[in-house]
């Protein structure tokens, strides 16, 4: 009953894909988004401070960000490197 009335409250969500273009009925793209990081932690065996976790969470969103934008990932960790040492703002990750 339970999962029941779970499912009446999500419904409408359920079938976004079926009322809106460009919204895909799988999380397909999600998944392939997010394989790097998974098979990040496994080989490195995850993080083992909070501080550890941050920084791998937030690099490896810059990563990925970058790479769906087609940026050179080296070229914008040493602007920010360099604009860190500088006291400038970092460089914007997203254009525009």
């Amino acid at each position: 009953m339970r999962f029941c009335t779970r499912l009446m409250d999500q419904f409408q969500h359920l079938w976004t894909f079926a009322e809106v273009d460009g919204v895909e009925p799988t999380n397909n793209r999600a998944e392939r988004v997010l394989r790097r990081a998974v098979l990040w932690r496994r080989r490195s065996f995850g993080c083992h401070s909070a501080e550890g976790c941050r920084f791998a969470e937030r690099i490896l969103t810059v990563v990925q960000t970058l790479r769906e934008q087609k940026r050179s990932v080296l070229r914008f960790l040493a602007d920010a490197i360099t604009a860190h040492r500088a006291g400038k703002a970092a460089p914007p990750l997203q254009l525009g």
